[in-house]
């Protein structure tokens, strides 16, 4: 899943089902690499088909996010995940609107467990109720959000047997 294209499906189609065809026009990708990464979101269970409807000719298959399926859970490719994220992050963040507000942390903190629960809990449900805030694309009245949110505890670096003072 640590593909930035692949999150930014995701993204995308949170609000309301889209087709591969749809995601290529909105992604600037190929229709054939839209499908492809379809189909490994599909294979992970982090996408559900919504409908087959007939478009010129043919079956056009449009797929919604599964709700309920936080990246935040995923344990497995970390640090893919993390680069994912890094990169969708600089490309947002050049293309920031000029004079808008916004907002930007970064923070290495140290807290108790319960001011950790609480912050974890508190952003958890504000990135909820953001998403269910979500439209469909270029949905008239709505604007274009980049956010991008990792919060984690870390492990505390020890020192080497080199670097003790022993």
């Amino acid at each position: 899943m640590a593909h930035p294209v692949r999150l930014r499906m995701l993204s995308l189609m949170w609000a309301s089902p889209l087709s591969a065809a749809e995601l290529s026009r909105e992604l600037d990708i190929s229709h054939a690499l839209a499908s492809q990464h379809l189909r490994r979101l599909d294979a992970a269970g982090l996408v559900e088909l919504i409908e087959v409807r007939s478009h010129r000719g043919g079956r056009e298959r449009r797929y919604r996010t599964v709700h309920g399926t936080p990246l935040s859970d995923r344990h497995d490719g970390a640090p893919l995940l993390a680069e994912a994220l890094a990169h969708n992050l600089r490309d947002r963040a050049a293309r920031r609107a000029p004079e808008q507000e916004g907002v930007t942390s970064d923070a290495e903190l140290w807290v108790t467990p319960e001011a950790w629960d609480t912050f974890r809990t508190g952003l958890a449900q504000l990135l909820v109720e953001l998403h269910e805030a979500a439209r469909a694309p270029h949905t008239p009245g709505s604007v274009l959000l980049g956010a991008t949110v990792m919060a984690f505890l870390v492990e505390e670096e020890r020192p080497g047997p080199e670097e003790s003072d022993e």
